[in-house]
């Protein structure tokens, strides 16, 4: 029970903050050799952080035909990396760069480059401002998150941070593209399942979606009032000194 509520936990943090869920849940698995880890479990996960989102900005949701033009905006810039995650995982080439190495070097790379996209003084709307040349350009940046360590969130506020978007609406736009996203990896997980014949939603998957739904929910309200008053300064430290110690213990 105790590695399903820290699996929960990681998940429903660093989904949505700009640190990358996918390098801290390969971390924590691996070297606290966590026996829960499994594809039922990642699907639970992502499951949860979907469900969080959407109950989040339901107004938003709901709210479709007003929304209508940002929605479509949203879908078309999610088309790019469904498709790539969809052929790495197809051809089972995203393991080749799950590594602690490569998650060291893009954890320190992506937060500096998170750094500097912060330090715009600009401050676009999403209402006003959020252009489909804008969709597509975040929608392609958010291919690279595919490699653990870049973080989806991270790459797509730091995406709307250089096209001069405020940190607000950079979040927001980031949280928005997380919808389409993790609805693809849950369906495509419960495929899986379904065509493995192992689908059975145990009492741990049932634990692993409530909790991933509750930490992502406060995760996603705390993040957003936290960057209208403070800068991104807090994570890419965190990131910086992350991504030191990783490479630290590969190379040494």
């Amino acid at each position: 029970m105790i590695e399903i509520i820290t699996l929960s936990l990681i998940q429903g943090i660093t989904e949505f903050l700009p640190i990358s869920s996918s390098s801290h849940l390969i971390i924590i698995s691996e070297y606290l050799e966590f026996n829960k880890k499994n594809l039922e479990i990642d699907v639970s996960l992502h499951i949860g952080s979907f469900l969080a989102v959407v109950v989040f900005f339901r107004k938003e949701i709901f709210n479709f035909v007003q929304n209508k033009d940002l929605f479509l905006k949203i879908l078309i810039s999610s088309f790019p990396v469904m498709i790539v995650g969809f052929f790495l995982l197809k051809f089972n080439l995203i393991e080749q760069v799950r590594n602690i190495k490569v998650i060291g070097w893009t954890t320190l790379i992506f937060g500096i480059l998170l750094y500097l996209s912060d330090r715009s003084g600009i401050q676009k709307k999403i209402n006003s401002n959020f252009t489909l040349k804008s969709a597509i350009l975040i929608g392609f940046l958010q291919i690279l998150s595919l490699i653990p360590g870049v973080s989806r969130s991270g790459i797509a506020i730091t995406g709307g941070r250089l096209l001069k978007f405020n940190r607000f609406d950079s979040a927001k736009i980031s949280f928005l593209l997380s919808i389409p996203t993790l609805a693809a990896v849950s369906i495509f997980g419960l495929n899986n399942l379904m065509r493995s014949e192992s689908l059975n939603f145990s009492f741990f998957m049932i634990i692993s979606i409530i909790l991933s739904f509750l930490f992502s929910l406060i995760t996603i309200k705390y993040f957003l009032r936290y960057i209208k008053t403070f800068s991104l300064n807090i994570f890419v430290i965190y990131r910086v000194l992350l991504g030191i110690g990783l490479l630290l213990f590969a190379y040494l």
